[in-house]
């Protein structure tokens, strides 16, 4: 794909982010300590930057689970029985654990994801958090009332640990969504085995290594591997009480399905097409400079994104030109490049390949590039950061997760054309509205079908709020104390005390 529009430069860094010394032990993390796969497969793990090989990590057999799940099903039920006060103290020491070694996790999540190191770091305060946050909750969780509810009989509300939960992860966010499920799961009092995404083990198996003295053997786990055999196997297990994934939404399909065999609980937290609602009252340049970050983080390798910009017809112009000068300013280049860096390479070959699909067949539709466009020169997985523009309603840029540091721009007449189209989506996690009357802000947030509405801002996050979706974006709810209840059961006892 081309474009007239001048190409940035990727900036690179002559050393390397990691020694051999910051690798995680090769193996699973199964019942404390690191073992050898039951198999001797292993698989690359290659710097997105330079597309240099970083490590080789088990690829996970079915044996390979049934050992991690025995494990955790062997210590659950002493873990759950402790009281609230000491499993937060464990999590206390977990967030203490990892704040006191931020800086070897911070490399080795830029190294392993090809992320800037200002969001690797933003990763690594906002898992220390998420620990802290699930060690205080975990003391403070709230039920219905003791009481008489039928005559003579009281009625008290337990609430129990599930068990054993297995968890899938993506790469995009390796560290910090292994946290988010991580957190509540052992605050509630269940065991876990996780499979991290095999394109970004690193930080996981790394974590596990770190904390190994302060959990139980066994109530953590982590197998890597491949999805149709860690995460199916984990699925289909009848010892796995719960399966959490946070991926794609094809991934979620397939998760539902295993569950539904053995009727356990499912937790999804898939894709989204955040649509983003311009209204000509609008601060345009201060909403440009804000999407420049809300649209580009992570190299738009993020599921609540802003990539999906209606802006009203008779501002458009304006704000596309407002736009494209801040995109148009982005640093690109590889994490060890300087902390001004803001947009690094996609994750991988196959996904670098499909943005640029998505790049090469908008242009074959006639949708113009106004910055970016196209890939970039060089080695490792660069992509122009990019502003679509001339985007018909239903266009396939529009339309499909497209997942890296591109973005589109629609138009609208009306209030209620912008509402309509911006729900016309199989997506529903997150979306924003952008106006300066308070009255359209609240009433537009409202009748916007997504799991998380801001209204001039996006992409902000604290772990007291849920994060989840609607839809096809999934169900179950990502921080707060929804978390809590997602990965616990309640129970009623009821007392006959009639004398």
């Amino acid at each position: 794909m081309t474009t007239t529009q001048n190409r940035p430069t990727v900036r690179r860094s002559e050393t390397s982010l990691i020694t051999a010394a910051d690798l995680p032990p090769h193996g699973h993390f199964v019942n404390g300590t690191f073992q050898g796969g039951q198999e001797a497969e292993a698989f690359d793990i290659v710097d997105p930057a330079t597309e240099a090989l970083i490590a080789r990590v088990p690829n996970g057999a079915a044996a390979d689970v049934e050992n991690a799940v025995q494990a955790a099903l062997a210590a659950k039920a002493a873990w759950g029985r402790l009281l609230p006060k000491a499993r937060s103290e464990v999590l206390h020491a977990i967030a203490d654990r990892i704040a006191e070694n931020a800086e070897v996790l911070v490399r080795l999540e830029a190294a392993n994801t090809g992320k800037p190191i200002s969001a690797a770091r933003d990763d690594v305060d906002g898992t220390v958090d998420t620990f802290r946050f699930m060690a205080g909750a975990l003391r403070a969780t709230t039920s219905m009332a003791a009481g008489n509810y039928a005559e003579d009989h009281l009625s008290l509300i337990l609430r129990e640990p599930l068990g054993v939960v297995g968890v899938v992860t993506p790469w995009n966010y390796p560290l910090l969504m292994a946290a988010w499920k991580l957190a509540p799961i052992l605050a509630a009092g269940n065991t876990v085995v996780i499979k991290p995404s095999e394109q970004t083990p690193l930080s996981t198996l790394k974590l596990a290594e770190l904390i190994a003295d302060l959990i139980p053997a066994g109530v953590l786990n982590v197998v890597t591997g491949l999805g149709p055999v860690v995460g199916a196997g984990l699925t289909a297990h009848p010892d796995v009480d719960m399966i959490a994934l946070t991926g794609s939404v094809n991934s979620g399909k397939a998760v539902a399905r295993g569950a539904a065999e053995s009727l356990k609980r499912v937790h999804l937290e898939l894709g989204g097409k955040a649509p983003v609602v311009v209204f000509e009252d609008a601060d345009l340049a201060e909403t440009a400079a804000a999407l420049r970050v809300a649209s580009f983080y992570n190299t738009g390798q993020e599921c609540g994104a802003a990539c999906r910009i209606l802006v009203q017809e008779s501002v458009a112009e304006e704000f596309i030109g407002h736009l494209t000068r801040e995109v148009e300013a982005i640093v690109v280049g590889d994490p060890g490049a300087g902390e001004d860096v803001e947009v690094g390479p996609v994750v991988s070959k196959a996904h670098f390949d499909r943005v640029a699909g998505f790049l090469e067949r908008a242009a074959a539709d006639g949708v113009r590039a106004a910055a970016g466009g196209a890939v970039l020169e060089g080695s490792g997985y660069f992509v122009a950061p990019t502003v679509l523009v001339d985007v018909p309603e239903g266009a396939e840029c529009a339309r499909e997760e497209i997942f890296g540091p591109v973005v589109t721009v629609e138009t609208f007449a009306t209030e209620e054309e912008a509402v309509r189209r911006a729900n016309d989506t199989r997506l529903g996690l997150a979306a924003s509205v952008w106006t300066e009357s308070g009255r359209r802000g609240h009433d537009v947030a409202a009748r916007l079908d997504a799991g998380t509405v801001w209204v001039n801002a996006h992409l902000v996050l604290a772990n007291e709020v849920p994060w989840g979706g609607f839809k096809g974006s999934g169900y179950g709810r990502d921080l707060s104390i929804y978390a809590l209840d997602d990965y616990s059961r309640t129970k009623h006892v009821m007392h006959n005390h009639a004398r």
